[in-house]
């Protein structure tokens, strides 16, 4: 008989991710990554596997962080990012046997590279103080003494980073692998990024904004340049996200991924398609009416990085599709065919797929199933597990399968979400149902599995998590309809999804019901008990309760209070309409309030105004602060607080319902 999941499983938890072919097309690279409980973080280790006789082998056993592999074109050297030695630098391992060696030393570290075709450089984006060359020689930081730091700009701190270093930019540089020495390819007081560089070497795609003023610039233009003589060819200029590039293997396309500015961040990404000799452009996906790309929120996957298109030789594109709650490989022709390349039902997190596309090597997910590396043969669908990490932990606790729903929300728009049943559900009894609600808002819940759905299940609660408009996976219309409207439709739709598992469902405690979220759904559960006593108990974590303190403290918030709510300072009384703060008066349910200390996406202070406003109210409430932690606490946060975090919800709801 199988036991009941528990907290401390995440510590079981094994993520596969990056799989990556070897040129000869037999061989390929992933990694593995698991909690270290005894230094509190997270190892993620190299893996080789031999396509054909499936053996899978370790190649990086330290307790570093390992990404982004990447083999030279001729396949005798695997290039990739560590944390040996605290900081990501580049490393370089011969393929047939030996040490990795080091090949670089800079004081900001590596933020990402590509090996140039001749398998004797490596390309690659650093961070570098304004006027200062790379260097080997980091700055030595103990007898550093406290410096002011001047605010010039609005876009001066990022959640995860916390303050941005002042006068420093992204920059692209070149490395001789043999030699060491290191030329610097790009200049200027901007940030670059690098995308693609051209199979016969001779032109690089990045992206930079040289705008003075980037305070509402929300564009990072793409230019083709030229290596010999630095001449840039325009790409794509207009305002958006663009990206994810890949030439061709006759040089002659470049393909990207990009999502314009019509509908702010809640634009659907589309796939592109530039001629390079004609510079023409077009998008492939228009036919779709989802967006290109994986936005599925969980809390298990680490470092689930997928390439954002892969070219075959016959001229097919191979990309991923968030669609319907599933997240799919999709593959499409120059001519307009496009297919799904995967089934439905899960959740592809991960892929590369082989130059003749017969094959692609994909890492999946579903509800019961942690995720793995499957070879998946293209053309019949027919699967072969090549990794088998979390087979014990699955055969050991029972995990629920998660129940697909359809109902009718506002403007009697489909609504999709899933229901989940109490680990041991014994027909004729009756079960509390706790609402989940995702982040984002433009994210979306997914055929995939997640720790504190199962975790909520294991505690005698069922579960209810629906995509309420706003969320991705869905119609342009659909995700752009909660921009302007929060607290409306948006509520609608989930207490029409309760509404409607009740209904169906005779074994839920219409008595006992509890709701929870974060960041956005954190927003969505402080509004929902402002404006309904239906639930007997809630947990809000890193949300937001005041739009207009918002609008000043947020790493975003300048921005994206106008794109989501429609609204500036200079419409404080919109902002304060839409802020869950203003409703806390009727709060009658018992609130926990959790909260990072150092999440700059929704700051501490959001939390701190609701439990004082809900305390001084003589409200039932509580407040949880995690030291050292950002936004994403629940995802990447260090494994003690996860753990502790876990357990305040499951007590909080213990007491309550």
């Amino acid at each position: 008989m199988k036991r009941k999941l528990t907290i401390e499983d995440l510590s079981r938890l094994v993520s596969v991710t990056q799989p990556t072919l070897a040129p000869n097309q037999q061989e390929a690279v992933f990694v593995q990554t698991k909690i270290d409980e005894k230094e509190n973080t997270y190892q993620a280790n190299l893996w080789h596997v031999d396509l054909a006789s499936k053996k899978v082998t370790q190649w990086t056993h330290g307790k570093e962080k390992v990404s982004s592999p990447l083999y030279s074109q001729d396949g005798t050297e695997l290039a990739y990012l560590s944390t040996r030695e605290d900081i990501n630098q580049l490393y370089v391992v011969p393929t047939n046997g030996g040490e990795a060696r080091k090949v670089t030393s800079l004081e900001k570290g590596v933020a990402s590279f590509l090996w140039s075709p001749c398998g004797k450089k490596i390309w690659f984006v650093a961070s570098l103080k304004e006027g200062k060359l790379f260097t080997d020689d980091p700055e030595k930081e103990e007898n550093k003494k406290p410096e002011p730091y001047i605010v010039d700009k609005m876009k001066y701190k990022m959640d995860g980073t916390g303050l941005l270093p002042q006068d420093t930019y992204k920059h692209i540089g070149v490395i001789n692998t043999q030699t060491g020495e290191v030329t610097q390819f790009t200049e200027g007081n901007y940030s670059y990024a690098l995308h693609a560089i051209s199979q016969d070497g001779t032109k690089i795609v990045f992206s930079v904004n040289r705008s003075e003023n980037q305070d509402f610039e929300f564009r990072q233009p793409l230019y083709l340049v030229d290596v010999e003589s630095k001449q840039e060819t325009t790409i794509i200029e207009e305002d958006g996200n663009f990206g994810g590039a890949a030439f061709s293997f006759d040089d002659a396309k470049l393909a990207f991924v990009g999502s314009e500015g019509t509908y702010k961040n809640a634009t659907h990404t589309e796939l592109y398609v530039y001629d390079i000799e004609s510079g023409s452009r077009e998008v492939l996906t228009e036919g779709i009416d989802a967006p290109v790309g994986d936005y599925v929120v969980a809390d298990h996957q680490q470092g689930s990085n997928a390439p954002s298109v892969v070219w075959t030789k016959d001229n097919h594109l191979y990309f991923q599709v968030s669609t319907m709650g599933d997240v799919r490989l999709y593959a499409a022709s120059l001519e307009g065919e496009m297919y799904p390349a995967t089934g439905d039902d899960e959740h592809i997190y991960g892929y590369d797929v082989a130059k003749s596309g017969e094959f692609a090597l994909v890492t999946i997910s579903n509800p019961t199933k942690v995720g793995e590396l499957y070879l998946h043969t293209i053309a019949t669908g027919e699967r072969q597990a090549l990794t088998s990490f979390n087979a014990s932990f699955e055969n050991e606790v029972e995990l629920i399968p998660a129940q697909a729903i359809v109902y009718k929300g506002a403007k009697e728009w489909d609504v999709h979400g899933w229901l989940m049943k109490p680990t041991g559900y014994v027909e004729g009894q009756k079960y509390p149902l706790i609402v989940e609600i995702h982040g984002g808002p433009h994210a979306m819940y997914a055929n995939t599995f997640f720790h504190e759905l199962q975790l909520l299940t294991a505690q005698g609660y069922g579960v209810l998590y629906v995509n309420p408009r706003g969320s991705h996976g869905y119609s342009q219309q659909f995700v752009d309809a909660v921009r302007d409207d929060y607290g409306g439709g948006d509520y609608e739709d989930i207490m029409a999804g309760l509404d409607f598992v009740l209904s169906e469902n005779t074994w839920i405690d219409e008595s006992r019901l509890g709701v929870t979220g974060g960041s956005y759904g954190g927003f969505m559960t402080n509004w929902i008990v402002g404006h309904t006593n239906r639930f007997k108990a809630a947990v809000t974590l890193r949300s937001i309760s005041n739009w207009v303190s918002f609008f000043g403290v947020s790493d975003i918030g300048y921005y994206f209070s106008d794109w989501q709510i429609g609204a500036d300072m200079t419409d404080v009384e919109k902002l304060w309409d839409h802020s869950p703060l203003k409703y806390a008066k009727n709060i009658e349910t018992p609130l926990l309030i959790m909260h990072s200390e150092k999440d700059f996406r929704c700051p501490i202070e959001q939390a701190e105004q609701l439990y004082i406003t809900l305390k001084q109210m003589k409200k039932e409430t509580g407040f949880v602060r995690f030291p050292d932690s950002d936004h994403n606490l629940s995802r990447t946060g260090y494994p003690n607080l996860r753990y502790a975090r876990l357990k305040q919800i499951t007590d909080w709801f213990d007491k309550y319902l």
